[in-house]
This record gives C-alpha cells, sequence and structure tokens, in this order.
C-alpha cells in the first residue's frame, strides 16, 4: 500500500513526548501512587538527590528523590531493600522516559502498620483519651521521677545522665521493660501500674529511635489505654524528633528524644534552685534588717512614750516644779523678812524715840513712889520716900 503524502498525524519528538507526559501526568491516580519493589542501582551525587531503580521478577521502574525529601529519610537505603515508595509519576523528557518522584519511603510493610496506626487513632481519639482536658500540669519541681524503658539502652544512660546534670536531688525510680517486641506491651503496662503505686512525681515512658515496626508496641492499644488511665503525670519521649506514636497523644506531655523527656521533667535545675537561694538569701538578708531597723524604730518611739509617760518624768517635773516653788518662796520669804525687818527698824527706831531710857539719856529722870510705884508727873503727887531712875540706875529721896 501508497502511504498517504498528506496524514494529519505527523508530530516531533518533542511533541509526542509532551503529549505522553501530559497523558501520565494529568492521571490523578499516577500522581498519588504507593510502589513496591526491591532498590537497585542505588546513587547518591554530590547534588543529594537520590537516584535508583525499583524492581520485582517481572518490570523495573527509574525513581529519583529530591534532596529536600531525601533530608527527611528515616530509612537507611540499600541495593536489595524491600520497600514502598510514595510519589508521582513525571516524564524525563530529554530521554523520553517516565520515573516516579518519589517522596517518602518505608520500608515494605509499614503501609499496613500505619493504616492501623490511623484506625488506632481515629478510635481512641473518638472516645476523649487524646483531649486536651484530659492533659495534666508536669511539676516544675518533682522529688521522686519514675522512668519506663529498656535497661540496657543508651535512652536509660541519656536520661540518668540528664537528671543527674540537671537535678541531681531527685530521686529515681525505674521500671525495666522490653520496649520492642511481642512482650513489650504487657511489660510496659505492668511496669505503668507498678511505677502509679509508687506516687512518683512523673514517669518518663521512653526508647530510642526506630522503624515503625520497632516502635510499635506503643502503639499498642493496651498501652496507650494504661498510659491515659495513669494518676501520675508521663511525659512519652519515644524515637527521634520525626516519629509519632500513639502513646505521644495520650501522655500528658511529648517529648522529641528520652534526653527531652528528661529535661521536661526537670524545668527547674539544681542552677535554677541555687539562684532561687541565693535570691532568697539576700531578700531574707534585706528583710531581716529592714525588720529590726522598723523594730527599732517602733522601740525607740515606745521608749520615748514610756520616757514621757513615766512616773520618774512626772517625780522630776515635781521635784523642778518644788524647787520652783522653793525659789519663789524662799525669794519671797526673803523680801517678806527683808520688808519686816524694815518695818521693825523703822518700829525700833520709833519706839527707841519714845523709849523712856533714851529721854533719860537726855538728862530726864523717873520719879515714882517707892508705896505704890506710881510715876510722879507733879509736885502735888510727891510724898514721903521716893525713887528717882536716871540713864545710869536708881536712887532713892524722901520728901
Amino acid at each position: 500500500m501508497q502511504p498517504t503524502l498528506f496524514s494529519s498525524n505527523h508530530l516531533t519528538v518533542s511533541q509526542l513526548t509532551f503529549h505522553i507526559r501530559k497523558q501520565l501526568e494529568g492521571d490523578p491516580i499516577l500522581q498519588d501512587v504507593w510502589v513496591e519493589g526491591e532498590i537497585s542501582n542505588l546513587s547518591r551525587p554530590n547534588s543529594g538527590h537520590i537516584y535508583f531503580t525499583l524492581k520485582d521478577k517481572n518490570a523495573s521502574l527509574r525513581c529519583m528523590m529530591w534532596k529536600l525529601d531525601a533530608a527527611r529519610l528515616r530509612v537507611n537505603l540499600q541495593d536489595g531493600m524491600a520497600v514502598e515508595a510514595h510519589g508521582k509519576i513525571t516524564v524525563y523528557e530529554p530521554q523520553g522516559s517516565y520515573q516516579l518522584a518519589v517522596n517518602i519511603i518505608q520500608p515494605k510493610g509499614e503501609g499496613a502498620l500505619y493504616q492501623e496506626f490511623l484506625r488506632l487513632k481515629a478510635m481512641l481519639e473518638s472516645e476523649g483519651l487524646f483531649d486536651v482536658e484530659r492533659k495534666r500540669p508536669v511539676p516544675e519541681l518533682p522529688h521522686k521521677i519514675g522512668i519506663i524503658t529498656s535497661q540496657t539502652g543508651a535512652a536509660l544512660r541519656d536520661m540518668l545522665n540528664t537528671l543527674r546534670r540537671r537535678l541531681p536531688l531527685v530521686q529515681v525510680i525505674l521500671a525495666p521493660s522490653p520496649v520492642q517486641g511481642v512482650d513489650a506491651p504487657p511489660a510496659l503496662v505492668n511496669a505503668l501500674q507498678s511505677l502509679n503505686k509508687q506516687n512518683p512525681d512523673v514517669i518518663l515512658l521512653a526508647r530510642g529511635g526506630g522503624s515503625i515496626e520497632d516502635l510499635w508496641a506503643f502503639n499498642d492499644e493496651r498501652v496507650v489505654r494504661a498510659v491515659a488511665d495513669s494518676k501520675t503525670p508521663i511525659i512519652c519521649g519515644v524515637g527521634h524528633e520525626t516519629d509519632f506514636t500513639l502513646c505521644d497523644f495520650a501522655a500528658d506531655l511529648r517529648a522529641p528524644t528520652p534526653t527531652a523527656a528528661a529535661e521536661l521533667a526537670t524545668q527547674t535545675t539544681i542552677d535554677d534552685l541555687h539562684d532561687l537561694l541565693s535570691t532568697l538569701y539576700t531578700r531574707l538578708f534585706s528583710s531581716t534588717v529592714n525588720l529590726f531597723a522598723e523594730q527599732k524604730a517602733v522601740l525607740s518611739a515606745l521608749i520615748a512614750r514610756l520616757r514621757y509617760a513615766s512616773p520618774e518624768r512626772g517625780i522630776r517635773a515635781d521635784a523642778q516644779h518644788l524647787d520652783e516653788l522653793s525659789r519663789r518662796a524662799l525669794s519671797a520669804l526673803t523680801h517678806r523678812i527683808q520688808l519686816n525687818a524694815a518695818t521693825v527698824d523703822g518700829i525700833s527706831k520709833r519706839l527707841q524715840s519714845l523709849n523712856p531710857e533714851g529721854i533719860l539719856s537726855r538728862g530726864y529722870a523717873i520719879i515714882t513712889r517707892k508705896e505704890d510705884g506710881a510715876v510722879v508727873s507733879k509736885v502735888s503727887q510727891a510724898r514721903g520716900e521716893m525713887k528717882v531712875r536716871v540713864s545710869d540706875g536708881e536712887f532713892e529721896v524722901k520728901k
């Protein structure tokens, strides 16, 4: 057959590749797809992107992962590893090939576990086990801390070192328990119940990081319910910062790591206590000095009032008043004596001027009759024997 020279289906390679790209990248199923397979041809160039092939026994699929998504990987990828990869189908036009642009990679089997995780989370959340109202405050200065973790794990050593460094005064009670495997859930429940009987101030439920299978004991319904039923506040520090378990939601506080859980349990450190003690000492010393000063002022005021109301003050005042009265009385008496002396002196001078003896000294005499002592003031009264008294004595006369 002769091909037509006027066919309308002539496309360039770029046009055809672009058309295929639109078809593949426009399919919603292919833009949100999980693919299972085995890793091969793993490559990590300096750009930070990851390139590999997913294959099974019948087919292979080229895959790539951008640097930002690769930085969030929790899985150490290796050739031959069976994984589940999530991403979208894209077309690399320069080579005319399609590939899976991966944003999540997890070991095979984690997908089913993750679905079970979501189912349990929804069920327990509907029962109110994760309600914020159930959360209790963690004490700022615990005296007794309970720890539930593996006795041989690095998480225990890290927590003990942190507690010893931040608050060496705290008492630590260890309830060792396996933290992964089929025996872990009942052992964790028993440890929680045992610690609650010892009344610690807070419980640290912790373990190091791992895969979802390694951490699954902390998603077990029995353990989650035991955490929610604990009468003691619980800090859950399971895995690394990006790991989340159902116990994180049921606990009163979530810590990104076991070490962080120990730090959250010791919000008040030994250094804080030293600073607080120093501050309290300064305040106590200042308050004591101020109190002494205030009491001294009060005591001085009371002493002043007591002295004012003291009988001694009255006695002294009366004594002073008596002295004043005595002085005034003496002054008045002296003045009176002086006045009386002047009066007496005047009277004395008057008496002296009227004293017959004074008259006698001037040559006069007093004549009295001897018989009756009558003064002879007239000649007619003179008779018989008489006495004549002069200034220096008496003598007798007779008429």
